[in-house]
């Protein structure tokens, strides 16, 4: 376990992920940031840009500059995909723990990520011994390695509802159908498309990428590797008219006769001292208002017996659990502090 603040380094400290991650860190006891990095902000203070953070005395540095300034333990990449492939290995050479919310070592597969992401991997040799870094599922891989991949935010939500029907054999690996709903701000700062401006998303909801998004490998990635044989998913993810949060509904096909308790119990078993996923009771379904500003997941499912079908659902915050709150509690784990720390605050409501 640390004696001292971790040092800490975030890299694109300026996107949302960059600033929920300074908003989470900046309270945590036992982490120091020592750098950050903007490229279009370089040379300005941080507070310049976001004066509600004006009380951190930092100035945005150039990111291959940040990443080794104040001699940082941990490096949070919060940079667009295919820049962190690019800085992680020097980082790594010198013992710096390497955290990427990006894309760039979620996939196994260079050949895979190509195809999505329409890039030659720089680091291909990291992709292996890359952690996903999923705690409530993956922990003790996180704890062998120094580099995370932090997942996207619609897989972190579908993965939490699924993946642990699947390790128990309750439901089917093939025909999964995952319908995500998601605020505009998981498209990013930058996002200035037409269909991201408050005109335009205000009292709409609109289905994209059908089909074709780049997250439904990652999901079936790690689906595939719950132990039901190969997944696959048809994946829809939706805009609709909120800042932040997550709601996904899955059906799956049963593979066994459940109900809704056994199904719970599964849950409940799965998640059984995981502080940040609550399994809701038979009488209550997820709302993403109780996750917003927060490290929470909410989890719950039904069955449908007529049709032979298991409904699952979860609410988070793509800004949190799905984001930096979760790379802040992958931290925790590789640093020897208890996953909560620095992230116990409730979520705002309303």
């Amino acid at each position: 376990m640390t004696t001292s603040p971790i040092c800490v380094a975030i890299l694109g400290a300026t996107g949302y992920g960059g600033v929920e991650l300074l908003r989470f860190l900046a309270v945590h006891p036992d982490a120091r940031i020592v750098a950050v990095s903007s490229e279009s902000s370089a040379g300005e203070p941080l507070g310049k840009s976001f004066p509600h953070l004006s009380n951190l005395d930092l100035t945005l540095l150039p990111a291959a500059e940040a990443r080794f300034a104040g001699d940082p333990q941990v490096v949070f990449c919060a940079l667009p995909n295919g820049q962190a492939m690019r800085l992680a290995p020097a980082l790594l050479e010198r013992g710096i723990a390497v955290i990427d919310l990006s894309a760039d070592f979620r996939l196994k597969d260079p050949a895979t990520y190509k195809l999505y992401y329409g890039m030659e991997h720089a680091a291909p040799e990291l992709l292996a011994g890359a952690a996903y870094g999923l705690p409530e599922l993956y922990r003790e891989d996180i704890l062998q390695t120094r580099l995370i991949a932090n997942p996207g935010c619609y897989p972190t939500s579908a993965l939490l509802a699924l993946a642990p029907l699947l390790r128990a054999g309750a439901i089917e690996a093939k025909g999964i159908v995952v319908d995500s709903k998601s605020g505009v701000s998981g498209a990013g700062r930058r996002a200035l498309d037409t269909p991201y401006l408050y005109a335009e998303a205000n009292e709409d909801v609109s289905a994209y990428k059908v089909g074709t998004h780049r997250h439904a490998p990652e999901i079936e990635q790690q689906l595939s590797g719950a132990g039901a044989g190969e997944a696959v998913i048809t994946f829809t993810p939706h805009l609709i008219p909120m800042t932040r949060g997550i709601f996904t509904t899955a059906y799956a096909n049963m593979a066994r006769e459940v109900t809704t308790a056994g199904v719970l119990d599964i849950y409940r078993q799965a998640y059984a001292g995981s502080p940040f996923v609550q399994v809701l009771d038979e009488d209550t379904l997820p709302h993403t208002k109780w996750c917003s500003g927060s490290n929470r997941a909410f989890v719950t499912a039904r069955v449908d017996a007529r049709v032979g079908r298991v409904v699952a659902l979860s609410a988070i915050d793509n800004l949190g659990k799905g984001m930096a709150g979760q790379a802040v509690q992958n931290m925790n784990l590789l640093f020897g502090l208890p996953e909560t720390c620095g992230l116990e605050m409730p979520a705002m409501y309303p």
